[in-house]
């Protein structure tokens, strides 16, 4: 069984989850210059994916069957197993617990080549929604406190599979980056009694202002953060404050977001020669009510420039491109309406 273990100077929390080193060679990536000869996430391989938990199916055809749009199923070698209790205990000074919470993969297209940017604007937010109901499905698991979203595209950002997909993975535990961004959120509030995401939107698009945005909708944002950790960092903000993803309404509020990704993407496919890249959706943590303080986001990280030992030893982050520069740079590319 996988475990969590916690550093006991930095409180990160590290899973050591063996069952991964028994991937098998067909889901392994293909080499460079060569196409996979297999793909578990095309139509037809239904049956070599564990049994799907959501699909978006136009027809009425049976689960686990071609005929889907979106297809989300547990990752078959997950990083945490959603069976068993936490059982927390110590070793010494050190602290453990099963690796307890869920992993599941949220298959975008059938078609195999097909990247999430070019996909029509009605199919994206159907991945949008997919990830939502995923979300409000896990958080009636009270084990879990937290649901992140993740999507590496590209062998360089992470991904083994070329096929285009997002993950999903609940954590019986508030991971350690978000806690600290509810805590220096929670001690912005405490000090100005103002939300500071929404004090970022309203600086960021003021008269003065608009250096560093990209573009924005009715009900969402595209900026350049004031301090990237890498080039052309990119987050998506809600305009209004929200501090849940799952609060998305199925209407205008989910084909807004779609429409200003699928915005944001070609930007970043166009002025960088399709990169690799990580996103990540950061959301209040499994609670009983809204956070006045905190504001969820989505974080675009084109894999441009590598962490090394600086980053690594020191917690800094060296970025060589302004994000007033690459913002400019991004509004200046045109992209379809």
């Amino acid at each position: 069984m996988p475990e969590l273990r916690k550093d006991p100077v930095v409180g990160r929390w590290v899973i050591i989850s063996t069952e991964r080193s028994l991937r098998p060679t067909s889901f392994a990536p293909a080499s460079p210059g060569r196409a996979m000869t297999f793909c578990p996430f095309c139509p037809g391989n239904e049956d070599k994916t564990p049994p799907e938990v959501y699909a978006c199916r136009p027809g009425h055809e049976a689960p686990n069957t071609p005929g889907w749009k979106v297809r989300v199923v547990p990752n078959k070698f997950p990083a945490l197993q959603i069976e068993g209790t936490m059982d927390r205990r110590g070793e010494g000074l050190y602290d453990k617990m099963n690796g307890i919470g869920a992993h599941e993969v949220v298959i975008e297209s059938p078609v195999h080549d097909q990247d999430l940017a070019d996909l029509p604007l009605e199919h994206i937010q159907q991945v949008l929604g997919a990830y939502r109901e995923r979300v409000l499905d896990l958080h009636r698991d009270r084990r879990f406190r937290y649901v992140l979203i993740f999507k590496n595209h590209g062998a360089q950002a992470g991904a083994t599979l070329e096929h285009t997909h997002t993950q999903l993975i609940a954590t019986p535990i508030i991971p350690k980056i978000l806690q600290e961004e509810l805590e220096g959120s929670r001690r912005y509030y405490e000090l100005k009694e103002r939300c500071v995401f929404c004090d970022i939107v309203q600086q960021e698009t003021g008269e003065n202002n608009g250096r560093r945005v990209v573009t924005m909708s009715e009900r969402f944002l595209t900026v350049e953060p004031f301090a990237p950790r890498f080039p052309f960092e990119t987050w998506i903000l809600p305009r209004r404050h929200d501090d849940s993803y799952d609060t998305l309404g199925d209407g205008d509020e989910l084909r807004d977001l779609a429409g200003i990704l699928k915005d944001t993407l070609q930007r970043l496919n166009r002025a960088l020669d399709r990169p690799p890249y990580n996103f990540v959706i950061h959301t209040a943590p499994v609670s009983d009510g809204a956070l006045e303080y905190y504001h969820w986001h989505l974080e675009i990280m084109p894999k441009l420039t590598r962490v090394a030992g600086f980053e690594i030893g020191s917690g800094f982050y060296i970025n060589p491109t302004p994000p007033e520069d690459a913002a400019q740079y991004l509004r200046e590319i045109a992209v379809e309406a």
